[in-house]
């Protein structure tokens, strides 16, 4: 690369100008992806950062109970040129999180945590979870969602268990401004509906790990009924992405008690409105058309506040 010293290529797609806190996101969804040797390096980089950073190749290698052609490979598939490359963008991330002002918690909630210390775990990790997504999100990829959604026929919506209440926002939102929009939690009518989608039409698939097979059997069908198809996951080489047209990525981590889990939810839905708002501002008259009549709808369905007594 022309200069190291400035970007890394993004991890596991193809080369773009980054920061180092997006390289360590992008580290930790390609993580899976790895091999088992490779995974041990990923993993003492991302446990402690400021060690790693100062580590020759041997002392990392050592560490990874792996060898140093191994930590070489990693840098290959991590998306930088070489192993000085490495070492400097870890570096940079060490010292942008010094120079930050909250110091970041550990996720994990252990059982001697107060009540005070699991809301700020808690809320320092879906705050990582939004920021972190839109720092990492791909504008190309997201353009690419924002076109064929667009301009589709029909959106269908596929989601499972928790990735299942995003699908239902995502749909509510698109049927707000006037899009025909569907999103379907049963897989037997999420498969039936993929069948009979066309080349007009557009799916998006739902799923934090990628694995969840109910989500890729639904877009593989989608897919080979001609539709085109989005997917939302935290692991940009995950099984379902075979069978997505377009990736759009969240960056989150599993913490104890499925931390985790919670802030993925909270990530997605910081993918959807994204993708919705832009939706929306692409055919803006029309939206404000349409949020004027829902409100003017809604408006019956509302009680007027009380005014509390002196």
């Amino acid at each position: 690369m022309a200069d190291d010293t400035v970007a890394v290529a993004a991890v596991g797609s193809e080369p773009r100008r980054q920061g180092p806190d997006d390289f360590l996101v992008r580290l930790r969804a390609l993580l899976p992806s790895l091999p088992p040797a490779e995974q041990r390096v990923a993993e003492v980089i991302l446990d402690d950062p400021t060690t790693a950073a100062g580590m020759t190749i041997t002392d990392l290698a050592r560490q990874a109970r792996t060898s140093e052609t191994t930590v070489i490979r990693f840098c290959r598939s991590a998306g930088v040129s070489s192993y000085p490359a490495l070492r400097l963008v870890v570096a940079q991330w060490v010292g942008r999180a010094g120079a930050a002002a909250q110091p970041r918690l550990s996720p994990d909630i252990g059982a001697d945590d107060d009540l005070a210390a699991v809301v700020a775990k808690i809320g320092q990790s879906d705050a990582r979870a939004v920021q972190e997504t839109a720092d990492g999100l791909d504008l190309d990829a997201l353009a690419a969602a924002v076109d064929a959604v667009a301009d589709a026929r029909r959106i269908d919506v596929y989601g499972a268990g928790a990735s299942g209440f995003v699908a239902q926002d995502l749909q509510q939102k698109l049927h707000r401004i006037g899009l025909s929009a569907w999103a379907w939690a049963d897989p037997h009518m999420a498969i039936t509906s993929a069948a009979n989608l066309g080349p007009e039409d557009v799916v998006v698939g739902l799923t934090h790990t990628g694995t969840t097979i109910d989500v890729i059997d639904v877009l593989a069908r989608a897919r080979a009924s001609g539709a085109r198809t989005v997917v939302v996951t935290n692991y940009p080489h995950a099984p379902v992405t075979d069978h997505a047209d377009v990736v759009l990525t969240t960056a989150t981590n599993e913490t104890t008690f499925r931390s985790g889990a919670m802030a993925s939810r909270i990530a997605a839905l910081t993918v959807v409105d994204c993708l919705f708002v832009a939706v929306a501002q692409r055919h803006l008259d029309a939206t404000m058309d349409a949020v004027r009549r829902t409100r003017d709808a809604l408006a019956s369905r509302r009680q007027p506040a009380r005014r509390r007594r002196r």
